[in-house]
């Protein structure tokens, strides 16, 4: 399996408008970071977990080709805004692109997208998609998905693992019967937003209690603030600990 991190940052993206922190104004271009989402190959089937506020920009960065489902982890605008950009892949393929996400992330995505799922002028094109409320594994083309719940501050959404892979981001919490399904791995991916503690999201000491409770055999942060440097916060993680950056790419 083949990952790449298409995009690796907050909501506001790196740099941020108006900001003239360090990490803004830095040539790195590990601190340039897009919202985040990730790009999956297994074989012939290539998936996306998310679709970012910038995935068009991503996908041509990336060259992907061809989407064969959408794994949605909720529905906040730096993790869906992307979404009408899948209809050149619903028409390339001939076939609508399934989208996968929780019942509140599927009701509220048909709600703000209403356009695509009533009838209107088509104009330059629609996304075709098949929304799917999903509550236990399944199957995408030859790939078994794993749907892990986890908290985003009160907001009940979901993470994904895939074989010795899991990606977790956006998350305040995960319940005991999750982090059972989140032994033996060999990637974890976890969302990371800064240092000092937040109501929503998990901050890198949270992160890093977490990464000796899992022991998965690599940890990657992505998800990452304008607060948090790339090769400052690189320095300052444990072995087997990394920041991610956009375009990252891993074997799993």
């Amino acid at each position: 399996m083949e990952i790449t991190f298409l995009g690796t940052g907050t909501s506001h993206g790196i740099p941020v408008m108006t900001c003239n922190c360090a990490v803004c104004q830095s040539d790195d271009p590990k601190n340039k970071r897009t919202r985040s989402s990730l790009w999956i190959r297994e074989k012939e089937t290539s998936l996306l977990i998310d679709t970012a506020t910038e995935f068009r920009l991503q996908a041509l960065r990336a060259d992907i080709q061809q989407v064969d489902a959408v794994l949605y982890t909720h529905c906040h605008a730096d993790h869906v805004f992307g979404f009408d950009d899948l209809r050149v892949f619903s028409k390339l393929s001939g076939q609508s692109v399934p989208i996968y996400g929780n019942e509140p992330t599927v009701r509220e995505m048909r709600e703000v997208f209403s356009y695509v799922f009533r009838k209107t002028q088509e104009g330059g094109g629609k996304p075709q998609v098949e929304t799917i409320v999903v509550e236990d594994s399944f199957w995408v083309k030859d790939v078994m998905v794993e749907p892990i719940p986890v908290v985003h501050g009160r907001l009940p959404i979901l993470g994904y693992r895939i074989g010795k892979l899991a990606y977790i981001t956006d998350c305040s919490y995960i319940p005991p019967e999750s982090m059972d399904r989140l032994q033996d791995l060999e990637i974890l991916i976890l969302g990371v937003i800064r240092h000092e503690p937040h109501p929503t999201h998990m901050n890198v000491s949270q992160a890093l209690d977490l990464v000796q409770k899992l022991k998965a055999k690599r940890t990657y942060f992505t998800h990452i603030s304008h607060l948090l440097e790339h090769q400052e916060l690189a320095k300052a993680l444990p072995e087997g600990v990394f920041p991610a950056y956009d375009g990252l790419t891993l074997h799993v």
